[in-house]
């Protein structure tokens, strides 16, 4: 019993404690990890082309699988819970996404991103389909107006 005894401020102080968000310093170190070590296949080029059809293909893949949390726009437009997660779900148009070369976002759509809470796609989208999303990453409409990329080669919104 007196094993037990001694957990017993560890636990109380642990209780005390607070989480905070991380610091300029320590998310450029957990960005330079993702970006240099963990997320793989960065010289992996995305073997489809940019045309409208296959950016417009991506944009409904991307609406099965990755709205739900990404929001229509890719910048976590409505989507209440978006940044109350933690961590909060991250706007794919920002410089921190758009980063990634399209083999690394091939490689996280498809293996996820721990313990981020990205899933991993695998076995629920093809080859193809995570191509055509990466695709369509790269052309996201303005961030909260749900409109349609300049790509598809009309007036941006």
């Amino acid at each position: 019993m007196r094993g037990r005894a001694a957990w017993v401020p560890l636990l109380l102080g642990l209780a005390a404690c607070s989480a905070s968000p991380p610091g300029r310093l320590e998310t450029a170190v957990a960005t330079a990890v993702k970006h240099h070590l963990t997320v793989r296949d960065g010289e992996r080029p995305n073997p489809l082309a940019a045309t409208p059809a296959l950016i417009r293909r991506g944009q409904a893949d991307y609406s099965h699988y990755c709205v739900v949390c990404h929001g229509l726009d890719g910048h976590a437009t409505g989507v209440p819970f978006a940044a109350a997660l933690d961590p909060p779900v991250p706007d794919l148009g920002s410089a921190a996404v758009q980063a990634y070369s399209d083999g690394q976002l091939h490689w996280i759509l498809e293996h996820g991103l721990a313990p981020s809470g990205m899933p991993a796609s695998r076995g629920l989208l093809n080859d193809e389909e995570l191509w055509r999303i990466v695709l369509y990453l790269r052309h996201l409409p303005p961030a909260g107006s749900l409109g349609e990329p300049a790509a598809y080669g009309g007036a941006p919104p």
